[in-house]
């Protein structure tokens, strides 16, 4: 039973105390985790909120998807299971994981220099 969820479209001055008392509405908090960037200390927009039981965590997303805090409509759904990546996933090195059309694509994610260039 997963109890776990994720918490999206954040502003950027809700810490987890904020989410803990906000979702302490409805039940038991396990744990607050608020993705923060590596290098700026900020956050990225969006955490995970654990629930002590599946009961309250569907209560959860039945009361706060949609809600509005600190003038931004939230999203709250199950949080998907982390998957293996083998390393750096799309992270690393040159291209990055969403390269557009065109020439190369552009880098995107957080390469750069194009993303995947065929030569034909």
């Amino acid at each position: 039973m997963e109890t776990k969820m994720y918490v999206g479209n954040l502003s950027y001055n809700v810490g987890e105390d904020d989410l803990r008392q906000l979702f302490s509405q409805a039940g038991e908090v396990k744990d607050v985790a608020l993705i923060m960037d590596r290098d700026t200390r900020q956050s990225k927009g969006f955490a995970f909120v654990e629930m002590a039981t599946q009961a309250e965590t569907l209560k959860a997303i039945q009361m706060f998807n949609e809600h509005e805090l600190d003038g931004r409509r939230l999203t709250v759904n199950m949080a998907r299971p982390r998957t293996e990546s083998g390393g750096g996933g799309s992270r690393g090195g040159y291209g990055g994981g969403r390269g557009g059309g065109g020439r190369g694509g552009g880098g995107g994610g957080r390469g750069g220099y194009g993303g995947s260039r065929r030569r034909y």
